[in-house]
Formats: structure tokens, sequence, C-alpha cells
């Protein structure tokens, strides 16, 4: 196993973690100097609050574990292709890398309201230079998805 799958492994457990809890199937792990900084699930629900995606939650825990808001020569794994507004705080905080395995449209068949807008077209418009790795592991983050699927409790936003 190499570590970027060692990484991702983490936050799919963590997301499998988050859909136990009664959660939705997103979760994000962020390592910089080959360190885990942070690694979180959603908890849109559990919160009441629509910002509370993985990612958000990871940049945040991220930022306190270290400091500082410059996550600059970082990492971050993702479950599923980061949505704008994800993608918009990995860029301001300087990530250097998107690990990401379902898509959006792998989302959307799940019931999601994605905005068609991909990680790449986000990097194109706003000349970013983070560097993307999409479909990694996606196979194993799709089956969070359908783990997720079948809980009776299940709720989308």
């Amino acid at each position: 196993m190499t570590s970027d799958e060692k990484y991702m492994q983490m936050a799919i457990d963590k997301c499998r973690e988050g859909v136990d809890n009664g959660q939705t199937p997103f979760a994000a792990c962020i390592v910089k100097d080959d360190k885990v900084i942070a690694c979180n699930h959603n908890i849109v629900w559990a919160s009441n609050d629509i910002t509370a995606h993985g990612e958000i939650n990871a940049i945040r825990n991220g930022c306190l574990a270290i400091g500082s808001i410059d996550l600059s020569g970082s990492t971050i794994y993702s479950t599923c292709e980061p949505c704008p507004m994800c993608f918009t705080a990995i860029h301001w905080a300087r990530i250097d890398r998107i690990f990401y395995g379902a898509n959006i449209n792998d989302a959307e068949k799940f019931g999601f309201n994605e905005l068609k807008i991909s990680n790449k077209m986000l990097k194109e418009l706003g000349n970013c230079k983070v560097k993307i790795t999409g479909d990694f592991m996606k196979n194993e983050c799709v089956e969070i998805f359908e783990y997720w699927a079948l809980k009776k409790s299940k709720k989308v936003y």
C-alpha cells in the first residue's frame, strides 16, 4: 500500500464512521510533511450547518493543528470530488494537491444536489495551481455511497 492509498483509506474509514453516525458519505484527510493534521467527516446534519462538509471540517482542524491558515505543502484526500465551496477553501488554504475518489456525477446519482462544475474546470477558470488526481480509489469511495444508501435514516442535501 502506498502512502497515498494509506491516507485515502483513512478518509474512507472516517467517512464510514460518519455514515454510521447518521451523516452523509463525505470525508477528508489532510497530510502535511507526511503527518496527518486532520481527518474529518461531514457533519452537515449533526450541526445544522450546510457548510460543514468533510473538506471544510478538515481544513478548519488542519489550520488549528498547525496554527496557520496557510496549508502550503499539504495534500487533501477526499472521498468525493470537492464541491466548488470546498475547492475554493482548498485554494485559499494553499493546499498543494487534491486526491479524490468518487466524482460529482457519482454523488448526483445518489441524490445529492451537485453543481456540475468539476475541479478541473474550477482550476482552469481560477488559474489555480493545485494538482488534482481524480478517481483515486474510486471503487472504494463509491462503495461508501452504496453503504450509506442502505441506511433507512439517510438524508441528502
